[in-house]
């Protein structure tokens, strides 16, 4: 028999940046943990991924797969440390490589914003829009010295050997463009399956950043579906109609807006936020729309939003509702018991078996 499955919130901040909270504890940056029997699979690789997963108790010699929904560095920037100190967890272990399923080249730089007053010089103009391959690539490369010394002196297996990344391929015909159709109409397609999970996937829309993905984890207990960073759009309804738990981004235009005090910046900064994210209120419309069984809002954008910014979900949105913080459990599917409240536990210290029992009890 199957164990209730559940997520991890290992980090529910967005945004390039350090999170600096003026209200409290700083949330680390956005990574989520899908666990599923004995198997983890990770969900983007926001600042401190790594050792919030280990807090957790999550074992890399256990690790499924790891999902990049698009490449924003605050989705990826711990990226080098599960390659390097995971490798190094991993020694020798006999296991396959593990999969790194992720956006592929853009192919052009995204179009220069209307408030430019000037072209940019691009960063590496030989190769400016890199996937997960690509990125995955230049990362090992740049580490080239660390990996040799190990793979030489210590007999280390090159973490080259140990992941294994992958481009979603783009089913053909759908109409993608990266610069005018960055979510058509489309079905949900899989991109991973094991013998616990299949995980589909679908376009959405994070206008200038395309590809950009929301995954859907369909497990024999249940399913849960992570939005990554997208605006209001058909897609993301599609892929969440009636899973049991969705993991959605919020952002908080007004409390942004207050960060900003050069105009341009402003301007240009708040006209991207508004065509490339959701508010709690339209995260509810798309949970609602979905027939969702849970909405949690995550990814929150500034993270020290007060409460009541994301409760705002609640005029859209009547089912069960949470915003998690960092290291909190989430059952999800028939098992997990969900009414009208979100049953929860949160990660204090080091986690290990402790996890699935405080899954079981909660369920």
């Amino acid at each position: 028999m199957a164990h209730t499955p559940y997520v991890i919130t290992l980090g529910t901040a967005g945004g390039p940046r350090w999170w600096q909270d003026h209200r409290g504890q700083p949330r680390s940056g956005i990574a989520t943990a899908v666990v599923v029997n004995d198997t983890w699979y990770l969900v983007d690789c926001g600042q401190g991924a790594g050792r919030q997963a280990n807090t957790a108790g999550l074992m890399m010699k256990d690790l499924g797969g790891v999902f990049v929904t698009h490449m924003h560095s605050d989705h990826t920037v711990d990226l080098p440390s599960l390659l390097l100190f995971g490798a190094f967890e991993l020694k020798n272990s006999p296991r396959g490589p593990i999969p790194i399923v992720g956006p592929g080249d853009r192919g052009k730089l995204p179009p220069l914003s209307a408030h430019a007053t000037e072209v940019p010089v691009p960063v590496a103009p030989e190769n400016p829009t890199p996937g997960v391959s690509g990125l995955v690539q230049g990362l090992l490369a740049a580490y080239a010295t660390d990996c040799n010394d190990r793979i030489f002196d210590s007999l280390a297996t090159s973490p080259a050997e140990q992941f294994q990344p992958r481009d979603i391929e783009i089913p053909g015909g759908c109409g993608f463009d990266p610069d005018h159709q960055v979510s058509p109409a489309m079905e949900p397609f899989e991109v991973f399956r094991d013998e616990n999970v299949t995980v589909t996937a679908i376009l959405v829309s994070h206008h200038p950043t395309a590809p950009a993905f929301a995954f859907r984890f369909d497990t024999e207990a249940g399913s849960v579906t992570i939005s990554g960073d997208t605006a209001p759009c058909e897609n993301m309804v599609k892929l969440a109609r009636g899973t049991d738990l969705l993991l959605h981004e919020a952002i908080n235009l007004d409390e942004l807006a207050r960060r900003y005090t050069d105009a341009p910046m402003l301007q240009a900064t708040m006209a991207h936020h508004r065509r490339a994210h959701t508010t709690a209120e339209q995260a509810g419309q798309i949970a609602a729309a979905a027939g969702v069984g849970c909405l949690a809002l995550h990814h929150l954008v500034p993270s020290y939003s007060p409460p009541e910014a994301w409760m705002k979900a609640r005029s859209t949105y009547g089912g069960p509702l949470t915003i998690p913080e960092d290291l909190e459990i989430i059952p999800f599917g028939p098992s997990a018991g969900q009414g009208s409240d979100v049953s929860h536990h949160t990660i204090t210290h080091d986690a290990g078996p402790a996890v699935r029992d405080a899954v079981t009890s909660a369920s």
